[in-house]
This record gives C-alpha cells, sequence and structure tokens, in this order.
C-alpha cells in the first residue's frame, strides 16, 4: 500500500488548519512528544506507538499532557511482528517522528532507509541534542549540555553567579521541538508539492545555536561585549530585569525604549536625577540601586496595580500556579482545564481552522483497536473490540 493523497480527509473531522495529516510518534521523552503535542494540537491524527514498559515522565499517564490529543498503540519493536506493525503505520503516514539515539531506529528496524522504501513521500523526523553525526553523536546527554556548549546557557542567570538552568524551555522545546516541528512542515509541503519525502535531522545544539542569531550579529557590532550581567538584555542594563519587592515577590522591568523609560520612571517614582541616569553607562549602578530601593516600598502586587494597562513594560513575576489567574492571561483563554488538569491551550490561535483540546493524555496503548480499524490496519491479536477511548467529537 502507499500512503494517500495530500487530500485525504481524517477518519473524524476535528479542529486545526493539519486535519488531513497523519503522524506516527515512537514514544520516548523531552523534545519528540511535545513536537507531536503541537502537531496534535494543530489537528493532525498523531498515533504515538508505546512499547511494553516504555519511557515515561514517572508520573501516571493521565498527567502527561505532552501525550493529549493523541492516540496511542501498544507495540513490542523486538518482538518479530513489531517492525512490520510500525512500518504498516508510516506507509499510511506523513510524518514520523523518532527520538532516539543515531542508529537505534535502524537496529530495531525502523529507520528512515526501510521507512521510506515503503512510503517514499514520508517525512521522517528524528530528534536528538547532538544531532546524526558529529564526535558527539552516539554520546547521552541533556538539555542543559546542550545549550551549555552553544553558548544559550552562559546568557542566563546574574554576572555574580554561575548561569542558571532554564528547566528545559531553552533546550529541549525551543531548541529542539520547535524546529524539528518546523522542519517536518516545512518538508512535508515539499513532499505534497513534488511527492518526495526526506529525512529531517533535528538536533537540540542546532536549534539553540540558531536561537542566538541576534546576539552574535550584536557582538559582531560591538554591542554585546559578552561578558554576562553587562549587555542590554541579560540584566546589565538596570532598566530591563528583575527586582524584588516588599513582601519577596518580584516584577519584571523591560523599559528599552526611552518613552516607555519615562513612564516606568514616572509611576515609580524616581527622581529626575536618578532617572536621568540612564544616559550614563558609568551611573547605572546607582540607577539600579534607586530602581530597587523603591520597588522595596510596596508589594508585589501594589506595583502590579500601579503599572497595570501603561505602556512602562513592567509585569508581576507569576508562578505556575498563579500564572493561569492573571487577568489577560484568563481573557485570551491562554490556559484551560481538560480532563481536570489546568493546562496552556493549543497555539498559535487560527481564525478559519481553531484548534482545540479533543482527548485527555493517551495512555498506552488505549487506542490499539480504534487505530486499527481507522488507518485500515490488521485488527492486533487480543485487542478489545470496543476501544478504551473519550468519545471523539
Amino acid at each position: 500500500m502507499t500512503s494517500g493523497p495530500p487530500d485525504r480527509p481524517p477518519a473524524t473531522p476535528v479542529p486545526g488548519p493539519l486535519t488531513d495529516v497523519r503522524v506516527v510518534e515512537l514514544a520516548g521523552i523531552g523534545p519528540a512528544p511535545f513536537a507531536a503535542m503541537l502537531l496534535a494540537d494543530l489537528g493532525a491524527d498523531v498515533i504515538r506507538v508505546d512499547r511494553p514498559g516504555g519511557p515515561g515522565l514517572g508520573i501516571d499517564p493521565a498527567y502527561d499532557v505532552t501525550n493529549r490529543n493523541k492516540r496511542s498503540v501498544l507495540v513490542d519493536l523486538k518482538s518479530d511482528d513489531g517492525p512490520g506493525t510500525v512500518l504498516d503505520l508510516a506507509e499510511r503516514a506523513d510524518i514520523l517522528i523518532e527520538g532516539y539515539r543515531p542508529g537505534v531506529a535502524e537496529r530495531l528496524g525502523v529507520g528512515p532507509e526501510t521507512a521510506l522504501a515503503r512510503n517514499p513521500r514520508l517525512v521522517y523526523g528524528r530528534m536528538t541534542g547532538w544531532g546524526q553525526h558529529g564526535p558527539l553523536a552516539a554520546t547521552a546527554g541533556h538539555d542543559l549540555g546542550y545549550i551549555a556548549v552553544t553558548g544559550a546557557l552562559a546568557l542566563t542567570g546574574p554576572a555574580d553567579l554561575p548561569p542558571a538552568a532554564p528547566a528545559n524551555l531553552l533546550g529541549d522545546y525551543a531548541g529542539g521541538s520547535l524546529y524539528l516541528v518546523t522542519g517536518v512542515l516545512a518538508a512535508l509541503h515539499h513532499a505534497r508539492a513534488h511527492g518526495q519525502g526526506q529525512v529531517v535531522d533535528a538536533a537540540i545544539v542546532d536549534g539553540a545555536a540558531h536561537l542566538t542569531a541576534m546576539i552574535h550579529g550584536m557582538r559582531a557590532a560591538g554591542a554585546w561585549p559578552g561578558r554576562r550581567g553587562t549587555n542590554l538584555l541579560d540584566g546589565g542594563a538596570p532598566f530591563y530585569g528583575v527586582y524584588e519587592t516588599a513582601d519577596g515577590g518580584h516584577m519584571a522591568v523591560g523599559a528599552l525604549e526611552q518613552r516607555f523609560y519615562d513612564e516606568f520612571a514616572s509611576l515609580l517614582g524616581l527622581s529626575a536625577e536618578d532617572a536621568g541616569k540612564r544616559a550614563d553607562p558609568a551611573r547605572w549602578p546607582e540607577l539600579r540601586a534607586a530602581i530597587a530601593a523603591r520597588f522595596t516600598t510596596d508589594t508585589r502586587d501594589g506595583w502590579t496595580r500601579v503599572f497595570d494597562g501603561t505602556d512602562a513594560c513592567v509585569a508581576p513575576v507569576l508562578s505556575l500556579a498563579q500564572a493561569p489567574g492573571h487577568p489577560h492571561l484568563t481573557a485570551r483563554g491562554t490556559f484551560t482545564e481538560h480532563a481536570g488538569i489546568v493546562q496552556p491551550a493549543p497555539a498559535p490561535r487560527f481564525s478559519a481552522t481553531p484548534t482545540a483540546l479533543r482527548r485527555p493524555p493517551a495512555r498506552p496503548g488505549q487506542h490499539t483497536a480504534e487505530v486499527a480499524g481507522d488507518w485500515d490496519l490488521p485488527a492486533p491479536a487480543g485487542a478489545p473490540t470496543r476501544p478504551e477511548t473519550v468519545p471523539r467529537p
């Protein structure tokens, strides 16, 4: 069999601009599942291939939000028929995503050469930290090490402390997942225009390095001296940084442009003399001290009320628990509750093909029989005749 034509409708119409896209995700952790979640949020029919006792976050799968909007089948890739089952899925898919170390998919019998032989239009997305080649390609690693060697980690944290670990947002998700999604969608566009699939090599080191493009330009122009905490956007400028409030909270100040800075200085209550120190970098330490002193005179909520609705470019620093309650985010529906879990809503927004949360996080193997029917696959031995799943929209 060959994969369906580009205008193939999904088994059941769903929201989002990618409703005619079928994706196979070989289960893993980190950036590949997040990339597959983003494709699923955009409407793609994402089938996650879980394996018995496979990878997980160490939490109840019902709470693994990165598996929302997906369906799961259970396949033992080390069994005799395991690779064939995955290739049957790949034959009917538009995109396949895997996050193994280089060579692992090939050893399991589901590498890109084999998959593309079955489906020449397939986009085969590979998500790794180091990439598919290079001296470190075969070695283990994690987000922090990947962003360390690209220079991105050196940009974080105050000047007098070690660089700060930005969770796994900068490497795994920004430098990894988002570049994988960009790559596979670009390759899918090419495949549908020319009938030719290809392999997308998405490496976190490449993506994280790419994110620093503007900073490299500033360095070349002499506008970024390089030492952390002395530059315009890394806390070096007293009008672009974070300050503690009287109650131990924090306010983020981003008053870069002069007109925004003037409004900030006025609302904060800086004296004209202190506000004028912006023009002399040699006096920035004095300006920073003056700003810090003013912020300690009120609480975070108090300063939030002062700056709310102004162009001073000041915002409260909220926790993950507090963020869903922010009035602006509430008005936009930036966060939502689905299946009892408060979580970010799909992004970005589309005027003609709005997205939606359709399914809670998929439990391993939950949709094996359902997918077999929808994708015209042989019913797996022992699969339930009635899939255990939520009603489909």
